[in-house]
């Protein structure tokens, strides 16, 4: 049984390195099984494994697709256009404010004290410190919430964060209510702690109440995981009445929730569905998209009762945060040094989305004037894996939209733009040849 995820291990790293490109077909599975020598069964438990890590995607009919991975094929944002295999990576989204490491030296300056440092450099419990928790409760605070320092706890980063809440709420084979697209690594999450992800459908204003209280009917949900707050990959922020008709839902049914607001900085201050469902929320959050992903942090805010079960799962899974990291954060969060990044980065989101809009228009494109990120819906004939293929022989890395997906059938024929971690005359150029690709292959189909 092992024999078929060696294989798959192969394939995933010729992804990982670039051998096998953003929407490249792979062989039939026949044909894959005659090279390999393996037997056809083997060889479609292997696509089964690439599909179930997020690597490919399947569509009945037409074959199997590498797909973009969500970090990116290569890790690499070119500042400036280079060799013809270089490339613009617009799946990353790790944004970075303009002089943003002339804010964040001076703080870390003390923690290189020898007294200082050897005290940062001290073990971190998945409750942290007391400065930390109160630094934690101050940055998550909106004008109608603040946490209880008390209920907060704290990972390496937000992915672990959503890992130690699903590992705490749910048992393997349990079901996990999310958006029909979701943050792809959640997927990843879900197929390692063995859990059930089943898609529910929303509309301009969220989540559809009605669908999470038929999914529930059907079979009872565990748990629920959203991003009510600049949803990835659409931009959607979910309406005020809506989010007080998923409180009383999730009351009414008892659900636990995980609330991902790993983007909300960049929107108007708003309550936290937690604020609407206290006993059953647990609240994400982190530093990474606010300060750098280097040297990050991932806050929980749990109910009360579930404070224990939750910080045991964080230990348990290896997930507790890095103590020098934890001070880092609260002399960031202390002197302003965080406050003075989120408005930079404000502002630089707006920029960059005016140069989307420039460049884009006359494209179905959604997203937030304070957004990181949009979704472009591609003009037909254009498919997702197509579309990123094309963009990928232009040195352009995008990210097409079956990576949101949670059901295989559900393949929108759209991509992700991440516009935050290349510089801004470089995402206009991106964009610009985006576009001219875009049309000149709908014109091509649809014209005279």
């Amino acid at each position: 049984m092992g024999d078929y995820r060696r294989i798959a291990d192969r394939i995933a790293d010729d992804i990982a390195s670039g051998r096998l490109k953003p929407g490249q077909r792979l062989p039939p599975q026949r044909a894959f099984a005659r090279r390999r020598g393996i037997a056809s069964s083997t060889a479609g438990r292997v696509y089964g494994e690439l599909v179930r890590r997020g690597l490919v995607v399947g569509e009945v009919g037409r074959g199997t697709f590498v797909r973009a991975t969500p970090d990116g094929p290569t890790g690499r944002a070119l500042a400036e256009p280079g060799p013809a295999d270089a490339l613009v990576n617009l799946e990353l989204n790790y944004p970075s404010a303009p002089g943003q490491p002339e804010l964040l030296a001076p703080v870390l300056a003390p923690l290189l004290r020898p007294d200082v440092l050897a005290e940062a450099l001290l073990p971190a419990a998945a409750t942290g410190t007391e400065s930390a928790r109160e630094a934690a409760a101050t940055l998550l605070a909106t004008p109608g919430w603040r946490p209880a320092p008390d209920r907060l706890l704290f990972t390496g980063n937000a992915r672990q964060a959503i890992a130690a809440v699903l590992a705490s709420l749910v048992r393997p084979g349990g079901r996990v209510g999310v958006e029909q697209l979701t943050y792809p690594l959640v997927k990843d999450i879900a197929a390692r702690l063995g859990i059930t992800l089943v898609p529910l459908a929303g509309d301009a204003a969220g989540l559809l109440p009605e669908a999470v209280a038929a999914a529930h009917r059907s079979a009872p949900l565990s748990a629920l995981y959203v991003q009510p707050t600049l949803h990835n990959p659409t931009s959607l922020t979910t309406s005020r009445p809506r989010l007080l008709q998923l409180a009383a839902l999730v009351h009414d049914l008892n659900l636990p929730v995980v609330e991902d607001r790993i983007w909300s900085f960049l929107h108007e201050p708003g309550d936290p569905l937690a604020v609407h469902a206290p006993a059953l929320t647990h609240v994400v959050d982190g530093l990474s998209k606010r300060v750098a992903p280097g040297l990050t942090a991932g806050f929980l805010v749990v109910p009360p009762h579930r404070v224990g079960a939750v910080a045991h799962a964080v230990r348990s899974g290896g997930w507790s945060a890095g103590r020098f990291a934890l001070e880092a954060a609260v002399r960031w969060a202390g002197e302003g040094t965080v406050a003075r990044l989120v408005a930079a980065k404000r502002a630089d989101a707006a920029r960059r989305q005016r140069i989307l809009a420039e460049e884009l228009a006359g494209f179905a494109v959604r997203s937030e004037p304070g957004a990181y990120f949009a979704w472009w819906e591609l003009p037909a004939p254009w498919r997702a894996d197509t579309f990123t293929a094309a963009a990928a022989a232009h040195g352009i890395a995008v990210t097409p939209g079956p990576a949101f997906a949670v059901s295989p059938g559900h393949t929108p024929d759209a991509v992700r733009l991440g516009l935050g971690s290349v510089p801004e005359a470089v995402l206009r150029r991106a964009l610009r040849t985006l576009a001219h690709v875009a049309a000149r292959r709908a014109g091509d189909r649809t014209g005279p």
